[in-house]
Parts: C-alpha cells; structure tokens; sequence
C-alpha cells in the first residue's frame, strides 16, 4: 500500500499509472481543474480497489495554491510515498512565435509551475527524508526543435531541474524519476499527422513508469527506443540540424 499524491489525476497516463497502483489498495490524493471527471476517477479508483481517493481541485496554472493543496494532502494522507505530476499542455508553436504573453503562459503551464510544485513537494519529501518524486518532462526537451521549441525549452528546463533535485535529495533518501514520454495516444496527440509505429497506448506507458518508480530509475524513456531515437537527434552536428524540419 502507498500514499499517492497525483497533480493532473485525470490526464490519460496519470489514470492509467493510478488504476496500477490502485490494485495495491492504495490512498490518493488527486489534484485535477475538472471536478466531474475528477470525481469520476476517484470513484474508479475506489472501485479498482484503492483504500482512500480524495480529489482536490485546483487549477495548476496558480502557484498561491500550492501550500494549501499540498496541506490539505498531508491531512488526508500524513506522509507522500509517490508524488506524481502529470499535467501540462501542448501549445501551437506558430501561435507562440507571433504571441510573447502566449509563450510564456505555455512555458509556465509545462515548465515553471512544475517546477514550482517540485521544489514545495520536495522540501516536504527532505523533512520525511523518504519518497519518490515522479515527474513527466518529455523527449521534446532533449534538444529545441524548430517543430515545438516554446513546448521543449520548457521541458528541458524541468529535465534540468530534476536532475539538479534528484543529486541534492539522493543525500536525504527521497528519489527524483525524469519521465520522457515519446508520443502517447492521448488527447493531446490527436490530429497530430505522428507515424503510428511511433504512438504508444498509454496502458503500456502506465506499466513502463509504475515499473521504473519502483525500481527508481534516474531517466525514463518512453517507450525505451525513444533513448536510441534521441541519443542519434542530439547526436547531428548544429549545421546539419538546423537544416532539418524536425
């Protein structure tokens, strides 16, 4: 049995890590801005065997609710073993070139609200000197992209971040997983013109990232191709890459 806090609960792969987790009987304590389909996956939740679901809603995008959504978590759960955040958006990139206020509330959105949140769950992590921050960047952050480079600034800023926290909290026993999804059948995908080899589903994403917490893998790619995939796009040299339309 773990004490699961979820930031984003009704995001397609945090439900589906959640239902995993639920089979354990598991306590959540799940943040998401839609109190309907929130409720609804509590009561899933319940149903799939999970001891406790409480949901709490909040719209991420405001960092002043932080330190009452992670108290109130405190007071239904008492200690965090797994927090999870799994929220964000995916912005137009054309959109976001002719728009600054648009760029930066995407960079917030994926970047400086997750990090934000980490370093407020972090710190109560380091008092328990135990726990697992799981956290959902993406292959986008590896190298700025001229396809979504406002989305993968952000995500490698949160990449970045992690893996500052994870060296200062490896110290304190608690453990920091990077996630780096490829591209997942979500509802952030659809009507992208992706290869379908390269879509994964996200119950098989979901069983890659509850495996790689328990294990407390560093980085975690998903699926695992996306390293070699990444490995070779980092790998062109700067006067190549800048003439590809990746």
């Amino acid at each position: 049995m773990k004490k699961i806090l979820i930031v984003g609960a009704t995001s397609i792969i945090a439900n589906a890590c959640a239902r995993l987790w639920a089979s354990d009987r598991s306590e959540f304590f799940l943040v998401a801005r839609g109190e309907q389909k929130l409720q609804q996956t509590c009561a899933d939740l319940r149903a799939r065997g999970a001891r406790v679901a409480v949901p709490y809603i909040m719209d991420a995008s405001d960092t002043a609710l932080y330190p009452d959504m992670l108290k109130q978590c405190l007071e239904t759960l008492h200690t965090v073993d797994i927090c999870l955040m799994a929220y964000g958006t995916l912005p137009d990139q054309s959109a976001c070139e002719q728009d600054v206020e648009l760029t930066m509330a995407e960079f917030a959105n994926n970047g400086s609200t997750v990090i934000a949140l980490l370093t407020l769950v972090a710190n109560q992590m380091a008092a328990q000197r135990s726990g697992t921050l799981a956290v959902i960047s993406s292959v986008a952050g590896d190298r700025g992209r001229p396809s979504n480079y406002v989305y993968g600034s952000a995500k490698a800023a949160v990449s970045s971040f992690c893996e500052g926290l994870r060296a200062r909290l490896f110290k304190l026993g608690v453990h920091v997983v990077t996630i780096k999804p490829g591209f997942v059948d979500t509802p952030m995908t659809q009507g992208l013109a992706l290869p379908a080899f390269l879509v994964a589903q996200p119950e098989a994403v979901a069983r890659r990232i509850v495996a790689g917490i328990e294990r407390k893998v560093a980085v975690l790619y998903v699926p695992r191709f996306w390293s070699w995939i990444m490995f070779l796009i980092r790998a062109l040299p700067q006067p190549l890459f800048k003439r590809l339309n990746l």
